[in-house]
């Protein structure tokens, strides 16, 4: 049986990684990115050269694997990208978007008989760079079968979690669970550092015990060191929450996390700190 060929477009913080372990796995045809620097980034890396355009990328392709920022930078590329598909190509957006933005995509791809999985991720920067991302897809089962490969090379663990729409759902849960953790972890470390107590010891200790989770043990030592590098941005953390809460408003569902983290992350924002990590948080607990 041979390989997918695999076009990523996208090649940010997430798409580079998934790019560059698709390459690794001989599934990567081709690649393009809006911007030129992060572009010539990746070829300087890999070697790849991007193509030019976005449809030039996706010629000959039997996969789109799409990772942008915001929902209507989706749009806008799947809006352009039309005229370039061909009928039985599969479109695999690991964006986080709206649940209505991504139905309405697989409506409108259905149309040009492409087929689409809205296929979230989480594990950040790291996670995307080592593939070992959780991807939770929303497809028909057959799409999501049939992109077995891709989630084989790009991540650890993968569940169809329903139709399309799903997959938006269970990350929404993702992001207001991380941002719940974001907002313990880093009272807690300012707490620590209150206390003076050795840092080191601290994270060792209670990131082994019954408190412990990905953030602290990762993140625990930076925040508290003052470094803020990405990670997963605050203005992106930010974006994901409000379509969180506008869900969550819709539903009935509770909301004060996502209330919280969201008038702490638009003082970030304000203060020039939304290009930081999220565990930034820091700077406004210690």
């Amino acid at each position: 049986m041979a390989k997918l060929k695999v076009t990523v477009l996208g090649l940010g913080a997430m798409g580079a990684g998934m790019a560059a372990n698709l390459h690794a796995a001989g599934l990567l045809h081709s690649v393009w990115n809006r911007g030129a620097a992060r572009a010539e980034l990746f070829a300087s890396k890999t070697g790849i050269q991007p193509a030019i355009t976005a449809a030039e990328a996706i010629s000959g392709s039997d996969v789109i694997l799409s990772c942008v920022s915001a929902d209507q930078d989706l749009k806008e590329l799947v809006g352009d990208l039309l005229p370039a598909l061909t009928p039985g190509m599969l479109w695999l957006d690991c964006s986080t978007v709206a649940v209505q933005t991504a139905q309405q995509l697989a409506a409108q791809l259905q149309t040009q008989q492409v087929g689409f999985v809205d296929a979230p991720v989480s594990g950040g920067q790291e996670g995307a760079e080592q593939g070992s991302l959780a991807i939770m897809a929303g497809a028909e089962p057959e799409l999501f079968e049939r992109a077995m490969p891709v989630w084989e090379a790009i991540g650890v663990r993968w569940q169809l979690m329903g139709s399309v729409g799903a997959g938006q759902a269970t990350k929404a849960v993702n992001q207001i669970m991380a941002a719940g953790i974001n907002q313990a972890v880093t009272e807690a470390m300012a707490f620590a550092t209150s206390q003076q107590l050795p840092i080191e010891k601290v994270v060792e200790v209670v990131g082994s015990g019954a408190a412990g989770n990905w953030f602290v043990n990762h993140r625990g030592r930076s925040m508290t060191a003052g470094e803020f590098a990405p990670g997963f941005k605050v203005a992106l953390h930010h974006k994901d929450l409000v379509i969180c809460q506008q869900m969550a408003q819709q539903s009935g569902a509770p909301t004060e996390v996502i209330d919280r983290v969201l008038d702490q992350y638009a003082e970030l924002m304000r203060a020039g700190y939304g290009e930081e990590d999220i565990s930034a948080l820091y700077r406004l607990k210690r």
